[in-house]
């Protein structure tokens, strides 16, 4: 059997050449003794038949096997020639022959330098693709927070709104006046409350 890689060929075809040899040749042996045995059981059914034969199931068994070699001898010799063949004109393609996938490595040549700085310049805007897309979802997080931020600073303009307005409506108009204004009447509620708690209190003692 040929030794040669036949990388090309394997490409093209699916498989190896020396491999689809094999198989040919193992089916060629098969059939080879299945045939044997055909004929071999064809002369015992003859022996069988002739009575008072001198020949013995054993001597038809060598003989059998002696021509099963002969024959093993010359199909070997012919096979030989014939996978020569196969191999050379068959499955083989030939060197001036490239297949349709490889027809753009003879349209843009690449030496093996080439091909590494284009390999690194690909792993670099990969990691660079990698690092934008970070940087990117960085930036919608922080836009996220700064919306929460400017909600919560409007929901406090709007609080302050409501507060110049209450003070307006109660006559002060300037800020201080109107916090110290607040202030005066938080604490007297306040005291209203703690008034009421202390009454509700005695009321439920009354009870008791």
């Amino acid at each position: 059997m040929s030794v040669s890689p036949m990388a090309y060929e394997t490409q093209f075809f699916g498989f190896t050449p020396q491999t689809c040899m094999l198989r040919i040749y193992l089916a060629f042996q098969d059939y080879l003794l299945e045939m044997m045995a055909v004929v071999e059981s064809v002369v015992l059914k003859k022996l069988d038949a002739s009575p008072g034969g001198r020949v013995s199931r054993l001597d038809v068994r060598k003989s059998t096997e002696k021509f099963l070699r002969f024959m093993k001898d010359h199909f070997d010799q012919l096979f030989g020639k014939m996978e020569e063949v196969l191999l050379q004109l068959v499955l083989s393609i030939p060197p001036n022959v490239l297949l349709p996938e490889d027809k753009v490595h003879q349209q843009y040549p690449y030496s093996e330098e080439q091909f590494q700085a284009l390999q690194d310049e690909i792993s670099r805007l990969r990691e660079q693709c990698r690092a934008e897309a970070a940087a990117g979802q960085a930036l919608r997080a922080e836009l996220e927070e700064q919306k929460a931020v400017q909600a919560e600073l409007e929901r406090i303009l709007q609080w302050f709104d409501g507060l110049e307005n209450t003070c307006r409506e109660h006559g002060t108009s300037n800020f201080r006046e109107s916090f110290a204004f607040l202030t005066q009447n938080s604490k007297k509620l306040q005291d209203v409350l703690k008034d009421v708690k202390e009454k509700s209190k005695k009321i439920k003692r009354g009870d008791e």
